[in-house]
């Protein structure tokens, strides 16, 4: 007998998995440029978005495609965009200008070998620290970390409810690696996945102001187009939107963007344990390289090495309340990370001395291996 479940379940590539996502939370605008791993996800949705009555368009760069996405958004429509590492470079001037204007969008970075041109099909976690301080200034933004084809569905979505609740762009960092990893997943029926969206107005047009505070700290959105009037510009600025240099304005500008997101990271800040209940040598881990440390924990497990992992699903804003309690139970924490330790720097930060923090770092466009991770979790 075939179990509905069964049934639902399909073949899916890590990248077809994102445009799944996207799809489900409502994107209706893809701007981009192709790029190895990531043009399959705009190859999909250059099919799939006209079916249902949106947008794709092929920009002339990164740059443009960014600055597309912030136009559409602008005009009500959840908009996004796919790209790698010389293309994630492009789009950051424009991507602070969406920090400063409050602009929902979402940004998929699959990772590959850097710098420059790098290494196109290989691996890589090498963006980590540029996802969250690749555009200057004091500016909040999201980082989330897929590790699975699921993982690509369900962090997806969740991008999308984040950037629409908190006003904010949200990358999405995959790798080449999970991109390319093709697995039977069941994905959940529209009713039910969670959609949210922006919240529009409820005052007369004469009353608006497009970025007033409230007890949210994330001002209402109104669509270009529905009468209500906007002033966006990337100068730091007023409550009407109008540049301002009064430090008072400024202060208050700035600390109400970065307060909008601390007051919700209860639910942007996500993490996933395995075996941690009695665990005293712990891996911290993300994207691909969590897959082999979930083997390798499981090996260790068989060989009675008391090992658990830790998979950060949100990269920033750092979980650090999550992940410091497991570093005050563990002995140990092995990070293993494909680049030179960008994320151990805060897995150290938050430790302060309390547990011995292991790296293992590798760089040469291959995927750590369950066994190496092993190696470290029965000889530490």
């Amino acid at each position: 007998m075939v179990t509905s479940d069964q049934q639902k379940r399909i073949l899916l590539q890590g990248n077809e998995a994102v445009v799944a996502g996207a799809l489900a939370a409502g994107c209706r605008f893809f701007a981009g440029y192709p790029i190895t791993p990531a043009s399959e996800i705009s190859e999909l949705l250059s099919v799939k978005l006209p079916e249902l009555g949106g947008t794709f368009i092929q920009m002339e760069d990164e740059i443009a495609s960014m600055g597309a996405v912030i136009g559409a958004s602008l005009a009500g429509t959840k908009s996004m965009t796919a790209t790698s590492g010389p293309g994630f470079s492009l789009i950051q001037e424009n991507l602070g200008y969406a920090c400063v204007t409050e602009v929902p969008c979402v940004i998929v970075n699959v990772m590959r070998g850097g710098p420059s041109t790098g290494l196109p099909t290989s691996p890589s976690q090498g963006d980590v620290q540029m996802a969250r301080w690749g555009t200057h200034g004091d500016h909040p933004i999201i980082v989330l970390a897929v590790s699975s084809v699921s993982d690509c569905f369900s962090v997806t979505v969740k991008a999308f409810n984040l950037s629409e609740k908190y006003r904010v762009p949200v990358i999405v960092l995959s790798d080449e690696v999970v991109a390319h990893t093709r697995e039977a997943v069941a994905l959940p029926d529209a009713d039910q996945i969670r959609v949210i969206d922006r919240i529009a107005p409820d005052v007369p047009p004469e009353w608006y102001k497009p970025y007033a505070d409230n007890n949210r700290g994330v001002p209402d959105m109104a669509a270009f187009g529905d009468g209500y009037r906007h002033h966006v510009t990337g100068l730091i600025h007023d409550d009407h939107g109008y540049p301002t240099q009064d430090g008072k304005e400024v202060e208050k500008f700035i600390q109400r963007i970065h307060r909008k997101v601390s007051k919700g990271f209860q639910e942007i800040q996500v993490i996933k344990t395995h075996d941690m209940e009695d665990a005293e040598i712990c891996v911290i881990a993300y994207g691909s390289v969590a897959r082999s440390a979930l083997r390798a924990v499981r090996d260790a497990r068989n060989q009675g090495v008391k090992a658990g992992l830790i998979q950060l699903v949100t990269l920033f804003p750092f979980p650090r309340k999550s992940v410091d309690s497991y570093l005050r139970q563990c002995r140990v924490a092995i990070v293993p990370e494909m680049n030179m330790g960008q994320m151990s720097r805060e897995i150290s930060r938050v430790n302060q001395g309390g547990c011995r923090i292991v790296k293992h770092n590798k760089i040469d466009g291959h995927l750590i291996s369950p066994e190496e991770i092993l190696k470290h979790l029965i000889t530490v």
